[in-house]
């Protein structure tokens, strides 16, 4: 007697030939895990900065300000400097961060007695 290869499908499905099961496309990908862990918003957002500044040694300075300082302003800094073609535009980006920290602060008033 010769026993015939089972294979288990949900009902209904139909396999077509030369279609891979789903757990086999990702078998070719690596993932490069270098033991950190983003576990907040803000986290994936300073990755993403340090990453679009191509700083990414510098990525807790990034986290802090991301902690830290108003998003708009970091939004703008960032739209500034994708546009330029500024050898570093990690200094750029602080640069623009600075300068628009300033002029928040120079807009809204201050308060008496404090």
């Amino acid at each position: 007697m010769t026993k015939k290869s089972q294979t288990h499908q949900p009902a209904g499905s139909t396999t077509h030939q030369g279609a891979l099961p789903l757990g086999n496309l990702l078998q070719g990908y690596q993932l490069q895990d270098k033991g950190g862990y983003i576990t907040q918003e803000f986290q994936d957002y300073a990755y993403r900065l340090a990453v679009a500044l191509d700083d990414l040694p510098h990525k807790s300075v990034y986290m802090k300000m991301a902690k830290t300082v108003d998003r708009r302003i970091l939004d703008q800094a960032l739209g500034f400097v994708s546009d330029s073609q500024a050898k570093s535009k990690a200094k750029l980006f602080m640069w623009k961060v600075k300068q628009l920290r300033t002029e928040l602060a120079d807009k809204q008033p201050t308060a008496i007695g404090k």
